[in-house]
């Protein structure tokens, strides 16, 4: 299995080590491989967009190298059933609708995830938060929270898997998995559970 990790920029390496470590404990022979340029998603059996910064995020991989866009492929992938995660900024860049925030900043989204996503629900960055949440077909887990959006509307096909408060923080539609926290800070601790639950989408 080879999964890339886009990695324009945010929490790139995080991930790729909490992938790693979850493929270990599978025990799936695989690479994983973080990327800025177009060419390595469209060869991939499994992508991850990090969090970080949403429009910055957005302007990098719908930019066009070669004639490529890295979104173009992300989208592609996508349609071929390939499984496609992304936390944080990654859910917001998956969704299909925007608050005003995406709109003012002309943030533009990939449209894989038939829901509406609020920016910055939780507040901003000194306002970060972990709590244990229950995830479906995992159990409990602590969930980071680092000026996180969250979901509040999904389309019918779209399957909740997480809730905090009122709001909804991951989200599964077919291929697609998207989470409002951040599962990759919590493999420096061993906890790798939400990537497995990923890897095994991919592995189906």
């Amino acid at each position: 299995m080879k999964v890339a990790v886009v990695g324009v920029q945010g929490d790139v390496e995080e991930h790729v080590f909490a992938t790693k470590l979850a493929m270990d404990k599978l025990g799936i022979d695989g690479e994983v491989i973080a990327t800025r340029r177009p060419g390595v998603v469209e060869s991939c059996d499994a992508v991850i967009i990090p969090g970080g910064e949403s429009t910055t995020i957005s302007k990098l991989i719908f930019r066009k190298i070669g004639g490529k866009t890295i979104a173009d492929e992300i989208i592609s992938l996508a349609k071929k059933g390939k499984p496609i995660m992304g936390t944080c900024a990654g859910l917001i860049l998956l969704s299909k609708y925007g608050d005003e925030q995406v709109e003012r900043t002309g943030t533009k989204l990939l449209g894989l995830l038939d829901v509406k996503i609020k920016r910055n629900a939780f507040g901003r960055q000194r306002e970060s938060f972990q709590v244990p949440i229950e995830f479906k077909g995992i159990g409990t887990i602590e969930a980071i929270f680092i000026r996180a959006p969250a979901i509040v509307d999904v389309g019918k096909d779209v399957e909740v898997l997480a809730k905090f408060e009122n709001y909804i923080v991951a989200v599964k539609q077919n291929n697609i998995l998207g989470l409002a926290f951040h599962p990759e800070l919590n493999a420096e601790y061993g906890d790798t559970r939400v990537h497995e639950f990923f890897l095994n989408i991919a592995n189906i």
